[in-house]
């Protein structure tokens, strides 16, 4: 993904005997898959990294709702299910219910 290398220059510059290493990296994401109904070969990533002590899976699951939130809105239902990615550990994905009809199933 065209997001990933912002991580490993702020690794490479961030001096961690001034505090902790907390960063997102927004972008856009190409890849060579074929287009279908769950599969883009485009679209929009936000991948983030915190590096300090005491860090635990609490904090990555109150800053991703925190997170869709502010962006979907407080009304919105929002899941964190387990997911399988080899290149994360942990790893989640969210769910946000339907803006039109609130996970009730637009007619």
């Amino acid at each position: 993904s065209q997001t990933s290398p912002v991580q490993a220059r702020t690794l490479e510059v961030h001096d961690f005997s001034k505090g902790p290493l907390k960063m997102i990296s927004p972008g856009r994401v190409y890849r060579r898959d074929t287009d279908d109904a769950t599969h883009s070969h485009q679209f929009n990533q936000i991948e983030g990294l915190v590096i300090d002590k005491h860090i635990t899976m609490a904090d990555l699951k109150g800053t991703l709702l925190a997170l869709a939130q502010h962006v979907f809105g407080k009304d919105r239902q929002i899941r964190l299910r387990p997911s399988y990615f080899p290149f994360t550990e942990p790893s989640v994905e969210v769910d946000v219910s339907c803006f039109r009809c609130n996970g009730k199933g637009c007619a």
